[in-house]
């Protein structure tokens, strides 16, 4: 699927059998998924709040050596806005100095021979340079406009005090007065903003002697993932705001090694629980308001991940409890999985079905996804051998060995040592990185195919920092904890080079206006799925 086609995802609906989930007919009684979402919704927590001013006024400046074309320099400090008389046309851009997700509220001042006429002002709010440096009016993309940040506010009466309802994610402010009266101009003052999180304090540091760069890799690894803990763990605070099964997964393991709120992890996996398809299988996403609802797209391998993001959670809040009651979920995630083992052991995705494994073009999945099946069987099987589901656990270990072996004997190329996938016989990072993961292959193997896949020039490599996370996974799996570190300081190390304050969605060295959706606009610049470096730096075992 390519990356326009998820705006047309077809629903699997049609595409499952309505079975019964499992062997107690409650399991997916609408009383017990009410009774899932009554759970999730006593887990809702208190957002903490921290009020943040800007720091300086800004403009924006062509840069071609700049990764994303634009810089900013220094017009003033932000003190000084409050002393500029603003007519029609003048404006400014205030730079807070870091990332926020919150309210912003400012306050609009009248000088001159009396207020004879409505003022209004514009407001550009932008994660990154290049959105204050263009014009909205040019966005080409697939998605909804309306993601793009922007308000016009009409104010009739003066002074005011205003404090804009909604919620928004960003760095700069872009202020603009786009019509006064002759007669009057207006000083624009009191801006602050209010900071939202449900993260804490970081409770583990990282130790004394970690390189500097691994540092602040660290520090923006930890800002993403803090902006994007709010009532949930949402994708992206600017664009989306929801929650998805990959990206919490990926959140989660950061999570438990710095914030620890473990309550905020269960809240989503029960939100997952209470609202399945009606033959028991999860959704890929979850909106909260006005009311929990699941969105209507359904990823093969992130209801594949549900098990692995179960377990996760189960060993680090050491809360067996939850396990049990939510590993029904899991189980028919691999029930319904399982139906799509083809006649030759190998899995096949439903025609019409959206296997994600990376935003990237032209890569063949087969593989990857039967990595994954296989990697989140092993979750389900630890599961259950942890839950006394005995007769799963059993079930799983003889599934496990028979796709594994038919892993090595379709996709194993011991020539060049790597693993291939497709009928072009397709080598890329996403498959040798499952088939580790996995453990189709030996770690020698691994280590092996993982390396050959580097050196490849025709290899496919990763489109964004999801498939990045799992390959450098992989790579520690393997034992290349030097070639892991060198990978996470080129790659996530090059984003903070290139001004990152929060990690983006998607990042590519060589193409600084890739998007999945048509226009690099709506990207989103703080985004859940980057943020792993945080987890792979401690009990990932980069360091």
């Amino acid at each position: 699927m390519n990356r326009r086609q998820f705006l047309h995802t077809a629903s699997l609906a049609a595409l499952a059998p309505t079975i019964a989930w499992g062997a107690n007919p409650a399991e997916n009684h609408p009383e017990q998924l009410a009774r899932w979402l009554r759970v999730a919704e006593k887990l809702k927590p208190k957002l903490n709040e921290t009020t943040v001013t800007p720091l300086k006024v800004v403009k924006p400046v062509a840069d071609g050596a700049q990764f994303l074309r634009w810089r900013m320099e220094t017009v003033a400090p932000a003190a000084k806005l409050g002393e500029w008389l603003l007519r029609d046309g003048d404006g400014a851009i205030i730079d807070f100095g870091g990332y926020v997700t919150g309210h912003f509220r400012f306050t609009v001042t009248p000088e001159g021979q009396g207020v004879d006429s409505p003022t209004r002002i514009k407001l550009t709010f932008g994660e990154v340079p290049a959105e204050m440096a263009g014009s909205f009016a040019d966005y080409k993309g697939g998605l909804s406009r309306a993601w793009l940040q922007e308000e016009v506010i009409t104010l009739d009466v003066l002074p005011a005090t205003i404090q804009m309802p909604r919620r928004y994610a960003f760095r700069y402010v872009k202020m603009e007065v786009l019509a006064t009266s002759p007669v009057f101009s207006v000083r624009l003052g009191g801006l602050r903003a209010t900071a939202l999180t449900s993260a804490g304090p970081n409770k583990s540091p990282l130790p004394g002697g970690a390189p500097e760069l691994l540092r602040r890799i660290d520090e923006v690894s930890l800002r993403t993932l803090r902006n994007c803990m709010q009532t949930v763990f949402e994708d992206g605070p600017k664009r989306d705001r929801r929650l998805w099964i990959g990206d919490v997964r990926l959140q989660a393991l950061a999570n438990y090694d710095t914030f620890q709120n473990y309550d905020l992890v269960k809240r989503c996996l029960y939100l997952f629980a209470g609202l399945p398809r009606e033959d028991g299988f999860v959704p890929a996403c979850v909106f909260e308001q006005p009311k929990p609802a699941r969105g209507h797209v359904y990823i093969i391998d992130y209801a594949a991940l549900y098990a692995a993001l179960l377990l996760d959670y189960a060993r680090a809040a050491h809360d067996w409890k939850t396990a049990r009651e939510l590993w029904p979920v899991a189980r028919r995630q691999m029930e319904i999985l399982s139906q799509y083992v083809d006649k030759n052991g190998v899995f096949s995705a439903p025609a019409g079905s959206w296997v994600f494994i990376d935003w990237k073009d032209g890569l063949d999945r087969t593989a990857a996804m039967h990595g994954v099946f296989v990697y989140s069987l092993r979750q389900a099987q630890a599961l259950a051998q942890a839950v006394g589901a005995d007769r799963e656990a059993a079930e799983y270990g003889k599934r496990i060995a028979e796709l594994t072996a038919v892993a090595r004997a379709q996709f194993l190329d011991s020539t060049r040592g790597v693993f291939t996938s497709g009928p072009q016989k397709q080598v890329s990072w996403a498959t040798q990185a499952w088939m580790a993961l996995a453990e189709i292959a030996s770690p020698t193997e691994g280590a092996a195919a993982l390396r050959a896949a580097q050196n490849l020039p025709d290899a496919v490599r990763p489109g964004g920092p999801y498939l990045y996370h799992y390959f450098v996974a992989a790579m520690l799996k393997c034992g290349l904890k030097t070639e892991a570190r060198e990978l996470v300081q080129s790659y996530w190390g090059g984003m903070v080079n290139a001004g990152a304050d929060t990690f983006w969605e998607v990042y590519d060295p060589k193409n600084p206006m890739l998007s999945p959706y048509g226009d690099p606009m709506v990207n989103s610049y703080c985004h859940a799925w980057s943020c792993t470096p945080a987890y792979l730096l401690r009990s990932g075992g980069l360091l």
